[in-house]
C-alpha cells in the first residue's frame, strides 16, 4: 500500500510538472492579437484562452513558479525515497521526458484545443500562486514593457500568403490569392511598368479628317478615349472622345480638332501606381498621357492599366493583342 502510495505521488508530480510546462509553452506560444482577432470572429477556444493571454507577464510567472516549485518537489521526494545519486538521475529523467519533452510536444501541436481545455488549471494557480506570481509580473512589465503586435512588411505578407496558397487548406480560392498579391505589389510598380507604349497606342492627329473611312476604324479599335497628337506628331494636344463622335457626320471635312477635348492629362513615366490610381480618382479622368523626364510622348495609362496590375488581365471584345509593357 505505501508503495503504491509513493508511485501515486510520483506520478501526480510528473503530471503536474507536464501541465505547467506545456501551458507554458502551448499559452505563450499563442500571439494575443490573432487570439483576439479570432475571438472577434466567433472561436470560442481564442474567447476562452484570451482572457488568460491578457495578464501575460502574471500568466507566464505563475505557470514558471508551479513548474519550479513541482519539479523541486519531485526532486526531493525521490531523494527522500533513494540514495541521492539514483534520486537526481531518476528525476532528471522523469522531468525531461515526461516533464518537459512529451507534454512541450502535445501542447505545441494543438496548442488552442489543449489551452482552451486547461485554462481553468491557470486560473486556479494563479489564484494561488497571486501573492507571489503578482509582484514579478509587475517587475517584468515594468522591464519589458507592453506586448506589442507583430508587424510584417509587404515582403513578409507576400510570403506569408504564398504559403497560405501552398497549404491548400485556406477558404480563399486562388483568384482573391492572386488579388491580395497584385494589391501588395502593385504600390511599387510604376507607370512604366503598366502603361501601353506609344508604339502600340491608337492616335489620331489633329489635322485629320473625320471620314466615314476614319469613324469605322475608330469603332473598330473600340477606344472610348483616343489622344490627339499635333501635326508633327511629338506632344498631345487634346482627347477624343467616342461618344462626341455621335453626331459627326462622315465624309463633311470636319477635323479632329474641332470635335476634340483640350483638357490632357499628363503623368510622368516613373510615378508610383498607388499614386496614379489617387490622381484619377481626383482628376475624375480615366487616361494620362505619361512622359518621360524630358516631356517626352512615351505612352498612354488608363485606369483599367491601374486594375490589371492588382486583378490580372481585363480583356473585352475589343482586345486583340496583349499589351507590351515597358520596363
Amino acid at each position: 500500500m505505501i508503495s503504491f502510495l509513493r508511485i501515486l505521488v510520483v506520478l501526480v508530480l510528473i503530471g503536474f510538472s507536464g501541465l505547467f510546462s506545456g501551458l507554458t509553452l502551448g499559452l505563450m506560444s499563442l500571439d494575443y492579437y490573432t487570439l483576439k482577432r479570432r475571438a472577434k470572429l466567433g472561436n470560442m477556444q481564442a474567447a476562452k484562452i484570451l482572457p488568460l493571454r491578457h495578464k501575460s507577464m502574471l500568466l507566464l510567472t505563475t505557470l514558471l513558479l508551479g513548474n519550479v516549485a513541482v519539479n523541486a518537489a519531485l526532486a526531493v521526494y525521490l531523494g527522500s525515497l533513494t540514495s541521492s545519486i539514483i534520486a537526481g538521475i531518476t528525476a532528471t529523467a522523469l522531468i525531461v521526458i515526461f516533464g518537459e519533452i512529451l507534454p512541450q510536444a502535445v501542447f505545441y501541436r494543438h496548442s488552442m484545443y489543449l489551452g482552451s481545455r486547461m485554462s481553468w488549471f491557470a486560473w486556479f494557480f494563479m489564484a494561488i500562486l497571486y501573492p507571489v506570481a503578482k509582484p514579478l509580473s509587475l517587475i517584468l512589465e515594468k522591464l519589458m514593457g507592453n506586448e506589442r503586435p507583430h508587424v510584417l512588411s509587404r515582403r513578409e505578407l507576400l510570403l506569408f500568403l504564398d504559403d497560405q496558397k501552398k497549404t491548400r487548406r485556406s477558404e480563399l480560392d486562388e483568384d482573391e490569392f492572386d488579388i491580395l498579391e497584385g494589391g501588395l505589389e502593385f504600390s511599387e510598380k510604376r507607370v512604366k511598368d503598366a502603361m501601353t507604349a506609344i508604339e502600340l497606342a491608337y492616335t489620331l492627329q489633329a489635322t485629320d479628317v473625320l471620314t466615314i473611312a476614319l469613324l469605322a476604324r475608330i469603332q473598330e479599335k473600340g477606344h472610348s478615349r483616343i489622344p490627339v497628337l499635333d501635326k508633327i506628331k511629338k506632344h498631345v494636344v487634346g482627347m477624343l472622345y467616342s461618344k462626341d463622335l455621335i453626331k459627326v457626320e462622315g465624309d463633311t471635312n470636319t477635323p479632329v480638332s474641332a470635335v476634340m477635348r483640350r483638357r490632357v492629362e499628363f503623368i510622368r513615366d516613373d510615378a508610383l501606381l498607388d499614386d496614379v490610381l489617387n490622381r484619377f480618382r481626383k482628376a475624375r479622368v480615366h487616361l494620362f498621357v505619361v512622359q518621360n523626364k524630358w516631356r517626352k510622348f512615351v505612352g498612354i495609362i488608363t485606369m483599367e492599366d491601374v486594375l490589371e496590375e492588382i486583378v490580372g488581365e481585363i480583356a473585352d471584345e475589343y482586345d486583340s493583342v496583349i499589351k507590351r509593357k515597358t520596363r
